[in-house]
């Protein structure tokens, strides 16, 4: 059996073709050895397969969580000839997916790689909303009177449209390449409540993953994902509610702090302020040769991004009616902009990637 692997601290330079052959070489001895089966869907999913092509190991690769319990179980890992890292190469067949299935592969490239095209746009949006749109640094005004209704639609829905058109089509070409079918509903439902619970993130015998204790089980992760996750879904059912309330029922913004929008922005934004916040302490604890090291980087600029989103968002309701309240108008939505287009080349696909991955995953079980 081939024994030599790659050197993935270098991995930017490594074609896709060489991720996919060592993550088969390494997912190879795992499907021969199985002491891991149990530990979630990624390793469920592989005693499967006799075989593994680029197709099958895509898909493994977006059912894993990074949790880690595999590596730390693992009797192979270095100093071993085999060498295995399974958290490592999944990590970087992942984000390989990402870019080679999203367009333009350029812009996915840049974003994954390299954190100054957040910084660019974020400083091009500020710039946009201060100079080009009038929004002054210091008033007390109101939201719209500062910048209109008309002109944040006008701004903000083709920043919002375009990029998941674009997510779209990756999806589609991602779907295609892992020989995805038609989708029944129960697929969907299986998926659904996979991701919503985010079981795999409790590891094979429920007691966590080893993600940043490493050889000891936390489950710190697996809340502050949910953190993360329901407080960005209460986020966008605040901005959903006051469209509705906008356009169906005529009422306008602002609204009180007992309605809907406000009800869902404010818990929402303390959610996914202290869940980006603590996903980010437990990067800095975790070992970073068990993931994708040459796009490291970047994900902290992501999940400081989401941070940023919800904590000015915050920040503006809190100095509302003061003369802060323009200067953190300006912020929040620079912020917002950089994300919207960041959304489809960022670390912000892997949500979609891997709820497209369980629902493969749930057709393949049936």
């Amino acid at each position: 059996m081939q024994t030599q692997t790659l050197n993935l601290t270098g991995d930017s330079s490594i074609t896709s073709e060489a991720l996919h052959d060592e993550a088969a070489r390494q997912l190879s001895i795992c499907n021969s050895c199985r002491y891991c089966e149990g530990y979630c869907s990624a390793f469920q999913g592989l005693t499967r397969f006799r075989s593994l092509d680029a197709s099958r190991v895509s898909h493994l690769a977006n059912l894993c969580h990074n949790c880690r319990g595999c590596y730390y179980a693992c009797q192979y890992t270095e100093p071993h000839e085999f060498a295995i890292n399974i958290p490592a190469i999944l990590a970087n067949v992942r984000a390989d997916n990402w870019e080679q299935h999203i367009h333009p592969r350029w812009l996915a490239k840049a974003m994954q790689r390299q954190v100054a095209p957040y910084v660019l746009l974020t400083l091009f949006f500020i710039l946009v909303f201060s100079f080009g749109l009038g929004v002054p640094w210091l008033s007390d005004q109101a939201f719209y009177s500062a910048i209109s209704h008309n002109v944040l639609v006008a701004v903000f829905t083709p920043l919002f449209v375009l990029p998941l058109v674009f997510l779209g089509f990756g999806l589609r070409n991602y779907w295609r390449a892992v020989g995805g079918s038609t989708l029944r509903l129960k697929d969907v439902k299986a998926a659904v409540q996979s991701a919503a619970t985010m079981r795999q993130l409790s590891g094979g015998q429920g007691q966590g993953c080893n993600y940043e204790k490493k050889e000891r089980y936390s489950s710190a992760r697996r809340w502050s994902h949910q953190l993360t996750m329901y407080g960005f879904l209460l986020c966008f059912a605040s901005t959903s509610t006051a469209t509705v309330y906008h356009y169906v029922f005529g009422w306008e913004a602002p609204y009180s702090l007992f309605s809907l929008p406000k009800l869902f922005g404010v818990t929402g934004g303390v959610m996914l302020s202290v869940g980006t916040a603590a996903l980010a302490y437990l990067k800095s604890q975790a070992d970073p040769a068990l993931g994708s090291q040459s796009r490291g980087a970047v994900e902290y600029v992501f999940v400081g991004l989401l941070f940023m989103v919800s904590t000015t968002g915050l920040l503006l309701y809190f100095f509302s009616g003061t003369a802060l309240a323009s200067f953190w108008l300006i912020i929040h939505l620079a912020f917002i902009a950089t994300f919207f287009i960041a959304v489809p080349y960022s670390k912000m696909a892997h949500g979609f990637f891997r709820f497209a991955a369980l629902c493969r995953e749930a057709q393949l079980q049936r």
